[in-house]
């Protein structure tokens, strides 16, 4: 392939929004080696196992084909910095920035928003790369939302929803999913409605962090799930899809009113509002799937944008 089918291919892949990631592992000596990709996938749940490939120009190909663990440290949105040093040719990555050993003495990578600490299970040859499958034999996520890469440039859905807002009264609203439950705050009428707080002289992501404070929950946002224009109250609603770490501890709001809800439960709630009623039924059905839609419009007709969960 030429040099300009090559660049032409290259754009066409970078059509696929990706998240960013830092593959680390150790040389022979034990010193600590890494690279940024965004080609990572996961590939079964039994056994749990997931890819990343190396390019074969890497200077760490042999290391990372030849090693005893990898890890995989999917970046938060705030570590754009962490990604470009690793994309470089830096004299001592691990110097500028904070990581520690894993269990299997491979680095991870300080306030990632999930790692895997992964045994290599196979390597495959592929062309001008090498997949590495890992086994994973360890995992922890944060929950913070990930860093996204677009067309060759970052992108970072929940620092950027400030941008989304249009109206003279915003609403931000929280649904928050654990392991098949979400929260709902019980009304004086009750009926049910999502934690929500109008933004008045904060920002958006203020007044989701006092929100979530309120609420007594450890959960973080990950991206927009819907935003619509409710045009007879004159506001517009942002909801956030928030998750909590894989390590939460108690799950009982501060909030008295707040209460978890399994999905069946959660789909039979007296909810007054019709575009959060409808919502909510659409949020069911894709969690049952693993597969999420953002949601543009008003309180009556919109349109639904797929995003992979």
């Amino acid at each position: 392939m030429d040099a300009d089918k090559r660049r032409q291919l290259r754009d066409a892949f970078g059509a696929f929004m990706t998240g960013v990631t830092i593959v680390t592992s150790v040389d022979k000596q034990g010193r600590p080696i890494g690279f940024t990709a965004n080609s990572f996938s996961s590939v079964s749940l039994d056994p749990a196992l997931l890819l990343v490939s190396i390019d074969k120009r890497s200077a760490n190909l042999e290391h990372f084909t030849q090693c005893s663990h990898f890890a995989i440290n999917i970046l938060a949105e705030r570590q754009k910095e962490a990604s470009t040093i690793f994309a470089q040719k830096n004299e001592d990555r691990f110097a500028l920035i904070d990581w520690r050993w894993s269990a299997s003495r491979v680095p991870l990578i300080d306030n990632s928003s999930a790692w895997f600490d992964c045994s290599l299970h196979q390597v495959v040859d592929a062309g001008d790369h090498a997949i590495l499958i890992g086994k994973v034999e360890g995992f922890e996520s944060n929950a913070t939302a990930g860093l996204g890469y677009y067309r060759g440039a970052y992108f970072t859905p929940y620092q950027n929803a400030q941008s989304l807002i249009g109206g003279p009264q915003v609403v931000v609203s929280a649904l928050i999913e654990f392991e098949g439950h979400a929260v709902m705050v019980r009304q004086n009428d009750g009926g049910y409605q999502l934690p929500s707080s109008a933004v008045e002289k904060r920002s958006v992501s203020e007044t989701l962090g006092d929100l979530l404070q309120q609420l007594g929950i450890n959960a973080h946002p990950g991206f927009v799930y819907s935003v619509y224009d409710d045009r007879q109250k004159y506001q517009q609603h942002i909801v956030f899809l928030c998750a909590l770490p894989t390590d939460t501890g108690s799950l009982t709001p501060q909030l008295s009113a707040a209460e978890w809800f399994d999905m069946p439960t959660l789909a039979r709630l007296p909810i007054k509002d019709p575009a959060l009623r409808s919502m909510l039924g659409r949020f069911v059905k894709e969690n049952a799937v693993g597969n999420y839609g953002i949601y543009y419009g008003d309180e009556h007709n919109g349109a639904i944008k797929q995003f992979a969960g």
